[in-house]
């Protein structure tokens, strides 16, 4: 149950460099847009929905009781797809404790109609077992999400992990792949290998913008974290070459991909704003930090300039609403299709350093937040 996002900083990954190939328009300059000449300011308010229907949810211990990523993807028939990693089910004590024996998988589904919620595993009811059949020795963490081939698909990025060793710490990111679920049956159709050659998880966002998917990575060093970009013509990520942001243009050659952004998390989000785009991130530079940060910018490629502080998270740390030195949060991501007018809806996740401890001490611990963050213009009533 420990994440890559902030255990990943005990180790650290190599780069492969590689050379441009395919040169082609640079990315737009800073201040061509409105989003980022305007100062913006941040104005936060917690607990905004869905928050409190997963908690009454959790409570019942009748399937999904608290997880991480928490990506959400509109589906066909008025239905969203939470999409989790690491995922506790029920049953959960009357005191609001987990017992030790509880089912922990390392992803799910929470399928939403309305404020119906109905949890989707693999396995049987008496077995449950993750939605993506773990390989020998590891499993998969599930990424970014959306729909494909006119929402008759629901692709979820993922990224495969293998064991080296007996030890706790022994493990390492192995490659990317593409699961592709039915988005009626929720059933797993296809799992396909996706690009791994540059040390990139390919798994932190997915934006679809004038006829093309963004793809966005981050190259996890430990300590540090970049953002890469990638590109797919259409909505299949499997159906046609990608291509990669050099920094001056588009390559064929996924070594050649450019650092971005430093200092964002694992998982984080750039969707449109205004006339340009906004990305939402951990602020990753601090380690643990209780910083939600967002950066603006005039096209999907960057840069991502003048960060706003959108939020600080209040539950980490000692002095934090748990009391506890080991709480911690990361990973926070806009939600765009789930905005209210110029309000973005800002998840979060929450864990603990003492997972084995906490999470079965308090059930409310390990469950995504949810804030709806308004951008005004500063100075403006």
């Amino acid at each position: 149950m420990f994440r890559r996002q902030w255990v990943a900083a005990v180790g650290a990954v190599s780069l492969t460099a590689g050379a441009i190939t395919m040169p082609a328009a640079a990315s737009a300059t800073p201040e061509e847009c409105s989003a980022v000449r305007t100062n913006w300011t941040a104005t936060a308010e917690p607990h905004a929905a869905p928050e409190s229907l997963l908690n009454a949810y959790s409570d019942t211990g009748k399937g999904w009781t608290g997880a991480d990523s928490t990506y959400s993807v509109q589906l066909p028939g008025g239905r969203t797809a939470w999409v989790f990693s690491d995922t506790f089910l029920g049953p959960v004590n009357p005191d609001g404790s987990r017992p030790t024996t509880t089912p922990f998988i390392n992803n799910s589904f929470v399928v939403q109609q309305g404020k119906t919620l109905k949890t989707v595993t693999g396995g049987t009811p008496a077995n449950p077992t993750a939605l993506l059949p773990p390989p020998a020795n590891g499993w998969y963490w599930v990424g970014a999400a959306a729909t494909s081939h006119a929402g008759r698909y629901l692709d979820v990025t993922a990224l495969r992990f293998e064991k080296t060793g007996p030890g706790q710490w022994d493990w390492h990111w192995a490659s990317n792949y593409l699961a592709r679920f039915d988005s009626k049956t929720l059933k797993l159709r296809s799992l396909t290998p996706l690009p791994s050659a540059a040390n990139v998880q390919w798994s932190g966002w997915l934006l679809n913008d004038r006829g093309y998917t963004y793809i966005y990575g981050v190259e996890d060093l430990g300590s540090s974290k970049y953002q890469h970009v990638a590109r797919v013509r259409g909505d299949d990520l499997t159906a046609k070459p990608w291509e990669y942001w050099t920094g001056a243009g588009w390559s064929a050659d996924e070594t050649a991909s450019a650092r971005v952004l430093e200092g964002v998390a694992n998982e984080h989000s750039v969707t449109r704003w205004h006339d340009g785009y906004v990305l939402v991130t951990h602020d990753t530079k601090e380690l643990f930090s209780k910083r939600v940060l967002g950066y603006f910018s005039c096209s999907p490629t960057g840069p991502f300039v003048k960060p706003v502080e959108l939020y600080q998270t209040p539950e980490t740390g000692a002095t934090g609403s748990y009391g506890n030195a080991n709480i911690i949060t990361y990973n926070s991501h806009d939600h765009p299709d789930l905005r209210r007018g110029n309000q973005l809806l800002v998840s979060y996740n929450v864990n603990s350093l003492d997972a084995n401890t906490d999470l079965y001490a308090d059930v409310s611990i390990y469950r995504p937040r949810f804030v709806g963050v308004t951008l005004t213009p500063a100075g403006a009533q």
